[in-house]
């Protein structure tokens, strides 16, 4: 299992919250994913390694982006 944390730019209200877990929890492999907005922090557990590049399509998709992303294993 594997956990990345990443920070999404945009985020303003729940609603916003809500898009991007949903987003987010529909890339293959993501086991579990949780938002804060007061510090924008995006947290998502997965089988394995997370593909950036997905995590961020998806949180593109549901209207933000990302400012960074860090590994914590």
């Amino acid at each position: 299992m594997s956990t990345a944390t990443y920070t999404v730019i945009g985020m303003t209200c729940g609603h916003c919250v809500s898009s991007v877990k949903e987003e987010v929890s529909e890339v293959p492999g993501v086991t579990g994913v949780e938002v804060d907005l007061s510090t924008g922090l995006l947290t998502v557990h997965s089988d394995g390694p997370a593909d950036d590049s997905a995590i961020g399509a998806a949180v593109t998709e549901a209207g933000y982006s990302l400012a960074s992303a860090a590994e914590a294993s």
